[in-house]
């Protein structure tokens, strides 16, 4: 990394992923000269330990801007439509961490492990992928690169912290309701906007955002496209199923995928899976080694197992893939693009 120190804005910063972002800054002891926190007007006036200095967040306006070189945004869509623009304007490059901008085609939606060249592409604005997509193509793109890809069917487990800190509240409140032979209030899960809202203490709810006409929901579109985007690859067929379960971090996913190249083994790809970056293999079925969301919680890396051939398609794998959404899934890929910014010098003083 450049000797160089960078003025670090972070938006959402009272948010269950703003505050993953601050504590991954100290962690990757990032190049900081000034760290400005902004939230909106309601969380403004909180008070933040960085480094052994307190920082009092801010409303975030478009002058909060001013002489800041790198943005992470991850207060909502309509924050970042708002704001992000402004940021840039300024003269800030923003790497935003809502689905505002992701399939705007002027902007680069990226995972450093599978597409970091296309940060040579910004305009200022580049898009934090969905954290169920992130671990996915994590996974994939080795597998992608070696054998090819056809095709991919995923179904998710996801936690409720992808939903927000009052989400796990929820979980956390509605469990001892439950414990306690009381009726559990649900107000927030699947969608605290949307007309129903169920218990996720004790069960599994097959909606994660708004449906949308074709009947799969923005979650599942969102994997969908994103997927074909980071991978450009228009053709591939995907296709997913997202599920909220009672897990307060870590979601898991299984994944079904078909290979382009015959022949191919499962030790072949546990192999190439083994060295991949930023994949770590936990794939020893006869002694019950295999990736879970509890072990995965305060890791950056994405962990893949049970990884098995398809008993009646030849080219068909399945794996298990899980990792730490507020992590891998949001704070930390959005302080690894940061980090590819300075070793590609893109992120210029």
């Amino acid at each position: 990394m450049a000797n160089n120190r960078y003025h670090v804005a972070v938006v959402g910063a009272t948010g269950a992923v703003g505050e993953q972002m601050i504590k991954t800054l100290i962690e990757r002891d990032f190049p900081i000269s000034k760290l400005t926190l902004l939230s909106s007007a309601r969380s403004a006036g909180k008070t933040v330990q960085f480094k052994g200095e307190t920082i009092t967040v801010q409303e975030a306006k478009p002058e909060s801007f001013e002489g800041v070189d790198v943005a992470l945004f991850s207060a909502g869509g309509s924050v970042s439509k708002q704001l992000a623009p402004e940021a840039v304007k300024r003269g800030a490059i923003v790497v935003d961490n809502t689905s505002a901008f992701r399939m705007d085609p002027e902007v680069p939606l990226v995972v450093p492990e599978v597409n970091e060249e296309d940060l040579q592409k910004h305009q200022g604005i580049i898009a934090n992928p969905n954290c169920s997509t992130i671990q996915m193509v994590v996974a994939l793109e080795p597998i992608r690169q070696k054998f090819g890809l056809n095709r991919v069917i995923v179904s998710t487990y996801q936690a409720v912290s992808g939903a927000g800190n009052q989400a796990v509240q929820e979980l956390y409140s509605q469990t001892k309701d439950v414990l306690d032979n009381k009726e559990a209030q649900a107000k927030i899960l699947p969608v605290k906007n949307d007309k129903k809202h169920y218990q996720i203490a004790f069960n599994a709810i097959p909606q994660i955002d708004v449906f949308q006409d074709n009947g799969f929901t923005f979650e599942e579109m969102k994997m969908i496209n994103e997927t074909k985007k980071i991978m450009h690859m228009p053709e591939l067929k995907v296709a997913a199923t997202c599920v909220r379960i009672p897990v307060a971090s870590g979601h898991s996913e299984s994944v079904y995928f078909e290979v382009e190249t015959d022949h191919v083994s499962t030790l072949e790809i546990r192999n190439l899976l083994s060295t991949a970056p930023g994949i770590v293999l936990e794939d020893n079925p006869s002694e019950q080694i295999y990736p879970l969301a509890t072990n995965a919680v305060g890791q950056r890396d994405v962990f893949v197992g049970r990884i098995r051939k398809d008993l009646d398609e030849k080219s068909g794998f399945h794996m298990w893939v899980v990792s730490d959404n507020l992590l891998k899934g949001a704070a930390w890929n959005s302080v690894q693009i940061a980090e590819s910014l300075i070793r590609l010098g893109l992120l210029n003083k």
